[in-house]
């Protein structure tokens, strides 16, 4: 009996280039022979031939298993129970790698058995917002009872707006209940925390909720402010950063900070946030994380080295170095 042909890698992964260069960053035909130094009509021979495998639906899909080995490794070396790797077209282009990672964890979350789930999502992070707005409508809804965002406002109004309608967005998909925080992420004050809580009874609803976690969509941030985050206000103040780093901290999780083995770093900076706590993370499994690029490098490492993600989707570069040490 004959064995099953299998695909040449090779080609297959010339063609998911090509295909992520025209449908997803919007490269013309003919830029991208240019580019890879090919001729216009093999590029689009190169399409017709995405769409044949199965590559290209509404989104470049990546064939399965083909970053299996290193996948396998990280797994391996950090007790993961998923690792999913994924080529940037320029490792400089951060923002395209966030558009590049939510769009491919898009596919893996919708895989997940979400059914009755309680379902918690960092809305602010970049990354997620591009899995949500990758996320295509099921015919059969997963009957996730809850989706709740795992953090209060953070940044400018716009950025608020956006991040409100990322999880109104998702849970519609997926056909869950949004439970919003609609307080400032970061307070003044733990007093003024707590009569915040107080206030709004929704707020207390979404952070009872984080309780009870099954799966949870961290944020993994720098110890940075990047755009459009500004300083003070409902986010930390540059000199609340340098406190943090000046104990240890390289990265945080949803504003909770941890060191270079992800070990928590415990401050008073910890009771002025409304969100998720390390501890209210679920205890096994579903701690998903999407997250890569060269700046968020130490704070993934950190954060896999406390074993505080079990399911990574991140890029080549940063999946490469991170098997290196």
């Amino acid at each position: 009996m004959k064995g099953k042909v299998v695909a040449d890698p090779e080609p297959r992964r010339f063609m998911t280039k090509v295909a992520r260069m025209y449908y997803t960053h919007g490269i013309r035909q003919i830029e991208i022979a240019s580019s890879l130094g090919i001729s216009q009509a093999r590029v689009s021979r190169l399409l017709q031939a995405a769409e044949q495998a199965k590559i290209v639906r509404t989104i470049v899909v990546i064939p399965e298993g083909l970053h299996a080995e290193i996948e396998e490794d990280l797994q391996g070396r950090y007790g993961l129970s998923q690792a999913h790797v994924v080529e940037a077209l320029d490792p400089n282009d951060e923002a395209g790698i966030n558009r590049d990672l939510g769009e491919a964890a898009a596919l893996i979350l919708s895989a997940m058995q979400l059914s009755g789930k309680t379902i918690g999502f960092t809305s602010w992070s970049r990354s997620l917002r591009s899995l949500v707005a990758a996320l295509e409508p099921t015919k059969k809804r997963s009957g996730a009872t809850r989706i709740v965002e795992m953090l209060g406002d953070v940044g400018p109004p716009q950025l608020q707006h956006d991040s409100t309608r990322s999880t109104q967005r998702f849970a519609d998909l997926i056909g869950g209940t949004p439970l919003f925080i609609r307080a400032p992420g970061v307070l003044s004050s733990a007093e003024v925390r707590e009569a915040m809580i107080s206030y709004d009874a929704h707020t207390r609803e979404a952070i009872a909720a984080l309780d009870e976690l099954d799966v949870a969509l961290v944020g993994i941030g720098t110890c940075n402010i990047d755009a459009p985050l500004e300083p003070g206000g409902n986010f930390f103040t540059v000199e609340q950063f340098e406190m943090a780093k000046s104990l240890g901290a390289v990265g945080q999780i949803n504003l909770r900070f941890i060191d270079a083995d992800g070990i928590p770093i415990e401050s008073e900076l910890d009771s002025l946030v409304i969100g998720v706590t390390l501890a209210q993370l679920p205890a096994s499994g579903g701690r998903f994380a999407v997250a890569g690029g060269r700046s968020k490098y130490e704070a993934v490492r950190a954060a896999l080295r406390g074993n505080w993600i079990d399911t990574l989707v991140t890029d080549m570069e940063t999946a490469e170095r991170l098997l290196r040490e």
